[in-house]
């Protein structure tokens, strides 16, 4: 709705709803004409917070990042479904494996089983290979859109990022330039810890999880694989490893995803190659 009045020539404001919400939430009466009243007021006044409405090409690629991440949980659903009805019959699966060969073992482990649980199991592989397959598509277009893109190119510089997790990146952004500093993009991914503070009292909570929660989970895996996996050594990761051995291992990823958010950005900015 926004970009089609836009493209109309009229001035368009998108405003937070949360926020909107919370300011008007302070009304005795709530109906749709003190709501009215309540937002012109606040527009009024300038007491509002603009939303950035997303490019078309932003847009596109959380489509198909939405669709995959959907696709993924519903494959983990139905794995667990089958690991499930073949323990009533008394079968336990190993470690999970490659798609072909852990299908063909469960199809191998089915054939002693009664017709009804093995036609049921069946019509379960069937559906796990059409998900398999869709997911394969969805990677390899998403993969081709990366090596086209000059930003997702630089992003995969940096050590345990990948080209979903640069599309994931570039697609929460959006615009770099929209953010004052660097340092406010941690806050934006909801990686910075909440605070309470009022008089004497000064309170650090855990992490505010607001903001793209797709984007903080890429952010959060990057900085795993980093720590743990990634043999280079570089400054980024010296930080990380020594933060865990004080803090622990779950809170230093945090620590680096934040870092990680708050580094992409300037190299977006600055059209830079990791070197941290």
């Amino acid at each position: 709705m926004c970009k089609e009045l836009r493209s109309f020539g009229l001035p368009v404001v998108c405003v937070d709803a949360r926020h909107m919400a919370a300011a008007l939430s302070a009304r005795i009466n709530k109906n749709d004409k003190n709501d009215a009243r309540g937002i012109a007021q606040m527009m009024r006044v300038g007491l509002y917070k603009e939303v950035l409405v997303k490019s078309d090409e932003s847009c596109q690629i959380k489509v198909a990042l939405g669709s995959r991440r959907q696709l993924i949980c519903s494959k983990q659903q139905i794995f667990g479904t089958i690991r499930g009805l073949l323990k009533i019959h008394g079968i336990k699966l190993g470690k999970r494996s490659k798609f072909e060969t852990f299908a063909l073992r469960i199809q191998e482990t089915i054939n002693n089983v009664d017709e009804i649980s093995r036609s049921s199991i069946e019509a379960l592989l069937h559906s796990l290979k059409t998900i398999e397959e869709s997911i394969r598509k969805l990677d390899k277009i998403l993969s081709e859109q990366g090596r086209k893109d000059e930003d997702c190119k630089l992003l995969t510089t940096v050590p345990g990022v990948g080209v979903i997790v640069a599309m994931t990146y570039k697609a929460a952004i959006d615009d770099p330039y929209r953010f004052e500093t660097s340092y406010t993009v941690g806050a934006y991914m909801g990686l910075s810890p909440r605070q309470y503070a009022s008089g004497e009292v000064d309170r650090h909570g855990s992490i505010s999880k607001m903001g793209p929660m797709e984007c903080r989970s890429m952010l959060y895996e990057a900085a795993q694989v980093l720590l743990t996996i990634s043999r280079k050594n570089f400054k980024l990761r010296s930080w990380g490893l020594k933060l865990a051995k004080k803090k622990g291992m779950k809170k230093a990823i945090v620590a680096v995803a934040r870092k990680l958010a708050v580094i992409m950005h300037r190299m977006l900015v600055n059209k830079t190659e990791f070197c941290y």
